[in-house]
Formats: structure tokens, sequence, C-alpha cells
């Protein structure tokens, strides 16, 4: 057996952060094979990012390697001095970071940072330099290399600036890629693409990879083995077949059971009881021990050692000790039956399904052609040279207690629509109608009274948040704007408003003591609690969910889920739910909506949708979706181009540029609304025949 490109053995990593001591990575050791992709998988704390810094020696100043090797092809890459460091890291390593917005420079073009790593790391110049630019441009597959090359970050969509990221990152041809959260922040179409990409581009050269990502539909897709990290160390290894079919340890079973599924839709998900613990503490047992539902009494004083399990593949935990000898029971994480309940998971009531008919007279909000146009101007005079059609010509409506779910690519429109209805932007035109009431047309003073109904909470909780806030004053502040309760008494605040504030905070979760604390002092999945509370402080009937769970982890994304849910069914809430991840939809819409460049392309029952979608585009949409049963054989339709500009959307079907099934009256005029029953609809010219109808 060849020796590893990559091995880590007995990686320490220790932040300074005043009197404490981070013991961010506690004893690493892996090994990453030539050509092998290796995913480290956990939640946000657990040391996965710090991890691959150390593997690049790019920690921060407060940071200390304190003992340890990282061994590139036999050479201890911790021994080297930094300007040698410096040939290494572009070179023989290379990082894609998981943020290209802030990882590219707004003021280089795209081919002058691929350049800029060319020009130190080899000797190309002229005419060479500028050929492997164009090189690598369309290696990744960016359309147009020779125009896209002059293009600024600003200037292209979340794909192709994490295909520029790639380009810089392979520009020299690395032995080993460090990918930390490549594809996050991407939609599941462009994510599929940059996968592939990722796939090919490994095939061709030989390269190793280093997947980093909470994700675990990506790592079953790409990886070929997994590490399991939770709090500082690794607590399971094993073949990426073997780990999919059965996870061993505590920990990673309970990953799995918090993911959201259709079977899971009728009961709350599986949650992680508290934390991951701080890594300041000196752990004289398990780590996972006060979140782990087999626990044994010898797991709060021992540390468990490392079982091997085979070759590749094996457990940090006492209960596979050879004593044991059992383990736990061997269990699909793919399997429809219900988790077990815990001390730690209290069943929720559920709002009943929507049936297949649906009151349309009980809806709540009712959305009519809404359209919202940006001016574009130019000049010194300001005049308008033309528009941005964000939402072009959207309608749907949501029945009292139900949520609709919004998908569609970044650039669609969703979240325009979601200002819309509340008039944080304004329309241009249409009818916004809540409990029969039009919102477009009301004065200020009437909608301020009207938003006590209609809240939102939005996508990133560290940016709601004023930092300079308490909690009590961040939920107070609804409050005091729409005169719930009296002002005064303690802090500025009514006993009333006080009162009020510790039911909100029960209600969703935390102690009412926290209420004078900052954001900073809290983690995300808190901190969106804190928003959810704020949301809830006026009353609503309707809160529209802009990407509530999108930056969390599967474990505190269960969590919100179940308290979102648990507030329809005891509230009567309805929601309007904009998001990417079709199995959080899944999970907890009623009905789905499906949109492209700012128009809805499909609708119906989430059901209906996602078993039969009609859409060429909704197939596509689903196809791309990265499932963790591995047994599943799916096929990827690959989707030719990025969503065109809302400035100057195509003629006809906007997607038929896109389009595999593209015809050529689908470039000619938009196709009408097709229904498939009472509940289904498509814009779509292939599907007129059988039971479908024109609207």
């Amino acid at each position: 057996m060849s020796a590893p490109l990559l091995r880590v053995r007995d990686l320490r990593t220790w932040i300074h952060a005043g009197e404490n001591v981070v013991r961010a990575v506690d004893g690493l050791s892996f090994d990453i094979a030539r050509g092998e992709t290796f995913a480290l998988v956990g939640e946000s704390g657990c040391g996965k990012s710090m991890t691959a810094l150390s593997v690049m020696r790019l920690l921060p100043e407060a940071a200390l390697i304190s003992s340890g090797a990282v061994e590139l092809d036999g050479v201890n890459l911790l021994a080297l001095p930094e300007t040698s460091m410096r040939d290494v890291r572009g070179g023989r390593i290379a990082m894609i970071f998981q943020e290209p917005n802030l990882s590219l420079n707004p003021v280089m073009t795209a081919g002058e940072q691929i350049a800029e790593t060319l020009r130190r790391h080899t000797p190309l110049e002229g005419d060479a330099l500028e050929a492997r630019v164009l090189e690598m441009l369309d290696a990744v597959r960016i359309p147009d290399a020779k125009q896209r090359r002059h293009e600024y970050a600003f200037q292209l969509s979340g794909g192709m600036k994490q295909r520029v990221m790639i380009a810089i990152a392979l520009s020299c041809n690395p032995e080993l890629l460090v990918a930390d959260e490549p594809t996050t922040a991407l939609d599941v179409t462009i994510q599929a693409q940059i996968l592939e990409l990722l796939r090919d581009l490994q095939k061709e050269r030989q390269m190793s990879v280093l997947l980093i990502t909470h994700d675990l539909g990506v790592v079953a897709d790409v990886a070929h083995r997994v590490a399991v990290m939770y709090a500082g160390e690794i607590v399971e290894t094993a073949d990426s077949g073997d780990f999919f079919a059965a996870p061993r340890h505590p920990y990673a079973r309970k990953l799995f059971d918090s993911l959201p599924t259709a079977n899971k839709r009728g009961r709350p998900l599986a949650v992680i009881p508290g934390a991951v613990p701080p890594l300041t503490r000196v752990f004289e047992g398990c780590r996972f021990v006060e979140r782990c539902e087999h626990a044994l009494p010898s797991c709060s004083s021992s540390v468990p050692a490392w079982i091997a399990l085979g070759a590749a593949s094996g457990v940090r935990c006492q209960l596979y000790a050879p004593e044991m000898k059992s383990g736990l029971p061997a269990e699909s994480p793919t399997a429809s039956a219900p988790a077990q309940s815990t001390s730690a998971q209290t069943p929720v009531p559920q709002a009943p399904e929507l049936g297949a008919q649906m009151d349309a007279s009980n809806a709540l909000l009712r959305v009519n052609d809404l359209k919202v146009h940006f001016p574009i101007r130019k000049g010194l005079l300001k005049r308008t040279v033309g528009h941005v059609h964000a939402v072009d010509g959207v309608s749907f409506a949501i029945p009292r207690g139900r949520t609709l779910g919004l998908v569609g690519e970044s650039g669609c429109g969703k979240t325009t629509i979601g200002k819309g209805v509340l008039r944080l932007i304004e329309p241009t035109s249409g009818a916004v109608l809540y409990d029969g009431e039009d919102l477009i047309g009301l004065t200020r003073k009437r909608l301020r009274e009207r938003r006590r109904h209609v809240q939102i909470i939005f996508q990133d909780p560290y940016a709601s948040l004023n930092p300079r806030m308490r909690v009590a004053e961040t939920i107070e502040e609804g409050m005091a704007a729409l005169g719930v309760g009296e002002a005064g008494g303690s802090r500025g605040m009514g006993t009333e408003r006080m009162a009020r504030i510790d039911a909100l905070l029960v209600e969703v979760g935390l102690p009412p003591d926290v209420k004078f604390r900052y954001p900073h002092e809290f983690s995300g999945g808190q901190r969106q609690r804190i928003a959810i509370a704020r949301a809830l402080a006026v009353d609503p009937q309707l809160i529209i969910c802009d990407e509530p769970t999108s930056a969390l982890d599967v474990s505190v994304q269960a969590q919100i889920l179940n308290l979102l849910k648990d507030l329809q069914a005891r509230k009567g809430l309805s929601y309007l739910f904009i998001t990417h991840n079709i199995s959080v939809v899944e999970f907890i819409a009623h009905e789905l909506a499906v949109m492209y460049l700012g128009r809805i392309v499909e609708h119906g029952l989430v059901d209906e949708v996602l078993r039969e979608p009609r859409h060429p585009y909704t197939r596509a949409l689903l196809s791309a979706v990265p499932d963790v049963d591995t047994a599943t054989q799916r096929q990827i339709i690959r989707l030719q181009g990025d969503l065109p500009s809302p400035v100057h959307p195509p003629a006809g079907c906007h997607f038929h540029p896109r389009c595999p099934q593209a015809m050529p009256h689908c470039s000619v005029r938009y196709p009408e609304m097709v229904l498939y029953g009472a509940t289904h609809s498509a814009c779509c010219h292939l599907d007129s025949h059988g039971s479908a109808r024109k609207a």
C-alpha cells in the first residue's frame, strides 16, 4: 500500500483567549491518500475549520500549534520556515474558502487574481500567462472566458465566484485541495455543478481533497472516507459507504436523526440536547457524555480510547470496547422508522396535514399579480434607462395556519417577494391582500398597524440583531413601536412588557434571565430563537421566514424547525417559508411554489410537486438535491449556463435557454398556467395533454 499524501499525527492547536486556552484541535490524527476525498464533518465549534487552517499554517495570531506533525509527502510542514511554506501554499496545497465574497479581491478582476497566483508560483509571463488564465477559466466551465476574465467579483453570480475561487486554487496544479464548506452558500443546481466540477478535476489531476462540511448529502455525493469531529477530536472514521449504511458513534447517529425528511413530517425531529462543550475545559471523560442518551456511568470519568473496527474505520466510544462486545445496534440512517424519543426530545403538537382540497376562502394572505421592478439609472441626471424585473407578476395564497414554501435559485426574487409583501420594498404594481385588506394602498399609519399582524424572520441572526441592544430591548422595540403593553418601569419597560418578554423567551426555549445579555453572548441557534421571539412579540398571524435555518448546523436546524411547527400548531400561525433547502420544505411546508426569474413556474401541495414535478426546471432542481441514501441512484439533470439577468429576461418562456426539452415556440411566448387537478399547476408548453387543462 502506497504512503498517504497527507499524514496528520496528534495535532494540537490552541488559542489563547485572555486567561483561558481554547483547545480547538486536540490530538487529531488522520491520513489522506492520493486521489482521495476525505470529508471532515461535525457541528460548528467542533474545530473543523481550525484543522484546515492548521494544515495550511494560516492561523490567527492568538492561535498556536502546540504539538503534532503535518506531513505532506513525507515533509513535516510544521518544521518549514515561513518563506518555504509560502511556496507550498498555492503551489502544492490550495484552499477554497467558504465565502467567495470575502475571499475574492473586489478591486481586482477575476483574471488578475488567477494571474497573481501564477506569477507567485510559476515562471509564466506575457502571452503564456494569459493563455493559462483563460485555460483555467475554461477548466472551471465559465462561459465566455475572454470576457469574464475582465469582470470584477460584483459582476459575477455566486456560482461564478466560487468557480473563480476554484480556478485560483487549481491554477498551479496542487497535490492537495482543502475545501472549507465550498458549496454552503450555493443553490442546489449550482452546488451540483461545483461538485461535479471538483470530481472531474480531481479525476484528471489525481488530486487529493480535504472536504470540510456539515452537509451530509454533499459528503455522500463526493467523499471516499468520512471522519466525524466533535469538540476538537475525531470520534469516528469510516469508508463513505459503510458510514452512511450504519454510523456507529452516538453523535453521528444523532446528526442523521436531525435531518428533516418527508417521513418525519408528522412528528418532531430528533434533537441533540445542549451544545458543543466549551473547549476551554480539561475533559476527564467522554466529551459527548452530557448529550448522549447511551452514556454509561464510566463515560463521565474515563476518557474513551480509539477502537479500530477495520483497516479504515474506528470509533472513540466505550460502547465499542471489547468487553462491551455489541456496541450500538446496527441501524440505517435512512430508515423511515420513528426515532426513539429521549428526555431531551419532548413530542410537540403538530399542525394537521393539508388535505388535497383547500378552502380558498380561508386565505389569510392573497397576493395577486405582484410586480417589483427596480429602476436602473445612469448619467449625470440619473435618468432611468431600464428596469430590473425582480418580481414579475406573482400570485399565490396562504391559508390560515398553513405554510407555503417558496424555492428557487438565488436571484429569482424570493426574498424580494417577502419584503414586497411587507412593503419593506415598495411594489411596482399588484395587490397584497391581508385578511381582505390591500396592504399596498394603505397609509403609513394604517400600514404600521397592519404590520403587527405580519412579521419577518431574516436569514442571518448575526446581522438582523442590533449588537448594541440587549435581548429585552430588541424584543421590546417592536412592542413599543406598535403600542403593545405599557411603557416605563424597570429599565424603561413596563411590568406588562417585561412579563411578556419573559414568557416569549420561555416559549422559544430560552431562560428569562438571558434578557439582559447582548447578541454576541449567544450561539447562532440561540440568536435565531431571539429573532423568532422578536417576531412573536406583537402577536402576528403571518410570519415571513427568509432562509431562517440556512446558516445553522443540522442539529440546531432541527430545534428551530420543531419550534416553528410547534408555534404554528399552538397559535395557528401562517408561514411564507423562503428557502433553497428542499428537505426543509418537504418537512415543514404544506404547499410549495417553485420560482424562476421573477415568476412562479409550478405550484401545488408539497407531495404533488416533489413526487410528480411537471415543470422541467422543478425536475432539474429536485434532481440536484444531494441524498444521504447512497443506495438510491439519481440522475442529475444538467442545466446549461446560469440564471439569466432579470434586466433583460429571455423572450417567451424565461427558462427556455437552459431547458433540455425546449421547443421552437418556447422562445416566442410565455406559457399559460396549466392545471393538473384542484391544487397542482405549472407554466409549461410541454404539458397540454391528458388531464391537464389551461387555468
